[in-house]
């Protein structure tokens, strides 16, 4: 729904032209990306589960999980993949029910606040990080 969803909120770029965006600095980093999208909790759990044995960190838009999955929360602290949270709209200057997080504790780091950017600074960040590590 991004780019029809509420554009005042997460902005007019679609999941196509981020996900693209994010190709393109992926090679610039020379990193593989790989990309998965679902509206369902138990599909992005065994994407996070799957992850395990193929990739080296997750950058996760939860959405609305966020603020209500421990499933996701508990899928990324057993696999202990360095994950890096992102959001295109600032949580903490949202709605109360917005500013927590069940991701954040589990997670390397998090971006909030910049549109389509948080998922490049996302990106850099769990590059940055991994590279250190």
């Amino acid at each position: 729904m991004l780019g029809k969803r509420e554009p005042e909120v997460y902005g007019s770029k679609t999941l196509e032209s981020i996900s693209n965006r994010l190709k393109q600095v992926g090679d610039d980093l020379n990193v593989k990306l790989a990309f998965f999208q679902s509206n369902h909790e138990g599909a992005l759990v065994d994407q996070i589960q799957l992850a395990l044995d193929f990739h080296q960190g997750i950058l996760i838009n939860p959405g609305a999980y966020t603020h209500t999955s421990v499933a996701i929360r508990d899928a990324i602290a057993a696999v202990a993949i360095p994950t890096v949270e992102i959001h295109l709209s600032n949580i903490h200057k949202r709605e109360a029910f917005r500013h927590h997080s069940y991701i954040a504790p589990v997670a390397v780091g998090q971006i909030s606040g910049f549109g389509a950017d948080s998922y490049r600074l996302g990106l850099e960040g769990l590059v940055n990080y991994l590279r250190k590590s």
